[in-house]
């Protein structure tokens, strides 16, 4: 599937980063939150918004208005370059990788994928790199799929790689 085509295919692509378990540590809006909107913003090639917490809840020491997580949302060009960074640099990085299962496909055929670390990414350079997050990925298609044969279909034209 050319280039092309896969923007007239997908969507959007979501980038999510939870950052709610750092915020006990000192200086953790001062330094920590911009180290990791630093770190994101050089993989998506778009600063990220910042989403925080709409509710108190004691159990967790979370506070209502706390930095919780980042979010980018990405359209067209650098959608159809993440996707490429996606398939063809970061997944193969991952340790121990032996392809998506099919059931990160949800009912509406969005591709779900998360990775432990963010270092899999051709711009991190791990030396340099002072924290160390996850990053999950929602991948949204724009016509609506009926099932998930149909949606496994759709991500291997990509080049979405799928455990056999």
């Amino acid at each position: 599937m050319q280039k092309h085509d896969l923007k007239n295919k997908l969507e959007k692509v979501v980038v999510n980063v939870g950052i709610g378990r750092f915020s006990t540590q000192p200086n953790f809006e001062d330094k920590f939150v911009p180290e990791v909107a630093k770190e994101l913003s050089s993989v998506t090639g778009q600063y990220p918004s910042l989403r925080s917490a709409q509710k108190s809840i004691s159990g967790f020491k979370l506070r209502q208005g706390t930095v919780v997580g980042l979010k980018t949302t990405l359209r067209g060009r650098r959608m159809n370059s993440m996707v490429s960074k996606i398939v063809n640099i970061a997944l193969p990085r991952v340790r121990d990788f032996r392809g998506i299962d099919t059931r990160a496909i949800d009912k509406n055929g969005n591709l779900n994928i998360g990775l432990k670390e963010h270092l899999v990414f051709p711009e991190i350079i791990p030396e340099h790199s002072k924290v160390n997050f996850g990053i999950q990925i929602t991948m949204v298609p724009k016509l609506p799929i009926k099932n998930n044969a149909e949606a496994v279909e759709f991500y291997k034209k990509i080049g979405v790689p799928f455990k056999k």
